[in-house]
């Protein structure tokens, strides 16, 4: 039977933006395929995995979900088990997961020119911050600077760190110095840096944040008003989601597709676009 039905899990996922990208993959690769979103807890992802059948082509996963997964999959790829996260799940012989916001976080450094660095900053240490530390690996760095409280992620992200052979300490806002860094990829929740935008001065580098909505957040208002390079989390969004769609269906991700749709929504909720 044809696999026709993907949907992202997650909860809260009632505003999530992952149905108009891949619909508008869909229709401009000519699938007759649907997605969709579905509310989903942690404690009812197995229920929810059990009762797929072969209707499915695969489910993109988020908070809570990208690590609980682990119990429930056949094979991860590299990348999910390099960063202890997942965030897609494909139903093709057995559950296969996958981590595509490692190049999600890639191709949206790589669009704005981003080239080959040595460093960078990270603020934050759950699971996009250890996708972001690999994806930091990739473009070149060799060491990576943390800011973050929580002592048991940040030596979860050290772990990971020594796994790719990166150079990895933790450091205090003052100490990390990320107004002179290369890349500064803020991971934190909507309006944990505000207080930090009021600091920025001359920023060197490229400011990532992961936060789009709204957009730009404080943090990415100053950076840009002082001269940097600021990148929306909507560009890694886009570009995780065209991987998702290239491991669901085989076939490139029309982006530029992709791209306009989201920006036909993003205007109609009053969002900036990218």
């Amino acid at each position: 039977m044809l696999l026709v039905k993907a949907a992202v899990l997650g909860s809260p996922v009632a505003h999530s933006l992952s149905p108009v990208l891949h619909n508008a993959a869909y229709l401009a690769l000519g699938l007759d395929h649907t997605y969709n979103s579905i509310e989903v807890a942690e404690s009812e992802l197995k229920a929810f995995l059990s009762e797929i059948d072969t209707d499915w082509l695969g489910v993109s996963l988020t908070m809570p979900l990208k690590e609980v997964a682990f119990d429930f999959v056949d094979v991860c790829d590299d990348l999910a088990t390099q960063t202890g996260a997942i965030n897609t799940l494909v139903f093709a012989n057995g559950i296969s997961a996958f981590n595509t916001d490692v190049f999600g976080i890639v191709d949206a450094l790589t669009e704005v020119e981003v080239g080959q660095i040595s460093s960078g900053v990270i603020f934050g240490s759950g699971a996009t911050a250890r996708s972001s530390l690999v994806a930091l690996q990739h473009l070149g760095a060799s060491s990576v600077t943390c800011v973050a409280r929580n002592e048991a992620d940040i030596q979860r992200m050290a772990q990971v760190a020594r796994g790719i052979g990166v150079e990895f300490k933790s450091a205090s806002i003052n100490e990390s110095e990320w107004l002179t860094a290369e890349v500064v990829i803020n991971t934190t929740p909507q309006g944990a840096l505000d207080e930090i935008a009021h600091n920025v001065f001359k920023p060197v580098g490229l400011l990532l944040d992961v936060v789009y909505n709204p957009w730009p957040t404080q943090l990415a208002a100053s950076w840009a008003v002082n001269g940097g390079t600021i990148v929306s989390g909507l560009s890694m969004l886009l570009h995780q989601a065209g991987h998702q769609v290239t491991l669901m269906t085989g076939q490139p991700a029309p982006i530029s597709q992709m791209r306009q749709a989201l920006n036909v929504e993003l205007l109609s909720r009053g969002l900036s676009t990218i």
